[in-house]
């Protein structure tokens, strides 16, 4: 009965003092929560802790679920066209006419040469049925090049040739007929650089002549405009600006004397070697100064454009007639080469013109113009 009752009351004590641990337990808690809110501003507890936790395991469970979506997204926006940002344009390339060209230049001189039984030939140019009546070799190009080309089409070019033609009778005997002129129609593939249209640079280039070239007529012959050379001077020894001219030319055409005597300082000319001429004779000066005498060598600093007739022999003798277009300068009283011109100086608002037609006589056909009246 002793021990019965003596268990009750351990049980009781045990009782008692859970209750005091606990109230123990909270009154830390309270404490700690107080001190984190003196501390921080913000009250923590057991409930609110542990709802942060489910938050951030519900937004990293957010994150990886969305993740894939975002990467599709990402993906979508990197594919299409950014927004402000200009798209490169491919720069348009023009079609090059040296293969086209050059093809229907050895297309004419294979023709001319071919003929009766030799059609095939033509094959490496031309695919067509090929049936010649003219002997073969009757006809042969001395001499061709190209005058004009014209893109048709894209790939597809209009080339005209002009060739110097000469020709045989049945005795073997040549003739030459002139400057004749042959327009041929060729296809070209490839990229643009040798004609054609592909895109690729490294596509295969290849042409084809779509017919037999056609004869057609000459360019139209044209007077050249007014040359900027207004004064006649002859070829008078008494003009400095002559003598200048005269002496320059006669060291670049024979190498008998140095450049340097006759040019402006820091003119760089080189003489022709080796030298073509053994002498030099000037036939004929003009130039674009208003004064009639010009025997006197105006200010240092005067430039004087002058246009030269010569004669120059050759090796063998003959005489070559030859012009020069050169710029003069004065400078401590004499006249100095400064330049040899690319090409005799045009007035600026002078154009060429359509040259007259004449019908050549006999007479005039088997007479040779002189030097001087061509």
């Amino acid at each position: 009965m002793k021990r019965a009752r003596r268990q009750r009351a351990d049980k009781k004590t045990q009782f008692v003092e859970a209750d005091a641990w606990d109230e123990e337990v909270d009154e830390r808690q309270e404490e700690t929560s107080t001190a984190n809110r003196d501390d921080t501003g913000w009250k923590t507890s057991t409930a609110h802790l542990s709802g942060i936790t489910r938050l951030v395991r519900f937004g990293a469970w957010a994150l990886v679920v969305s993740g894939p979506v975002f990467g599709a997204l990402a993906l979508l926006s990197s594919s299409g066209p950014a927004q402000g940002v200009a798209k490169p344009v491919k720069a348009a390339t023009s079609a090059s006419q040296t293969g086209p060209a050059g093809f229907a230049e050895l297309f004419v001189a294979a023709y001319l040469q071919a003929g009766q039984g030799t059609e095939r030939d033509l094959a490496p140019y031309y695919s067509g049925s090929v049936r010649l009546s003219v002997k073969p070799g009757t006809r042969t190009a001395t001499h061709s090049t190209v005058i004009a080309s014209r893109e048709v089409q894209p790939g597809y070019w209009s080339i005209t040739v002009a060739a110097d033609v000469t020709t045989k009778d049945d005795k073997g005997k040549a003739k030459r007929l002139g400057v004749q002129y042959f327009r041929v129609g060729v296809q070209a593939t490839g990229p643009a650089g040798v004609g054609g249209t592909a895109e690729s640079a490294t596509a295969a280039a290849g042409y084809v002549a779509t017919s037999l070239p056609a004869q057609v007529a000459a360019p139209t012959a044209l007077q050249p405009g007014a040359l900027a050379y207004g004064s006649e001077r002859g070829s008078s020894s008494t003009n400095p600006a002559v003598e200048t001219a005269r002496g320059f030319l006669s060291a670049y055409l024979t190498g008998t004397a140095e450049l340097d005597r006759y040019t402006s300082p820091g003119t760089s000319l080189l003489g022709i070697t080796p030298a073509p001429y053994t002498a030099v004779k000037v036939t004929g000066v003009r130039d674009d100064s208003p004064r009639t005498g010009q025997q006197k060598v105006p200010a240092d600093g005067t430039v004087l454009h002058q246009l030269v007739q010569v004669d120059a022999t050759d090796q063998a003798g003959s005489p070559v007639s030859l012009s020069y277009a050169l710029t003069l300068k004065s400078r401590a009283g004499r006249w100095e080469v400064a330049s040899v011109d690319d090409a005799p100086a045009v007035r600026a608002s002078s154009a060429p013109s359509a040259a007259p037609h004449i019908t050549p006589t006999p007479d005039a056909v088997a007479t040779t113009p002189s030097p001087s009246s061509s």
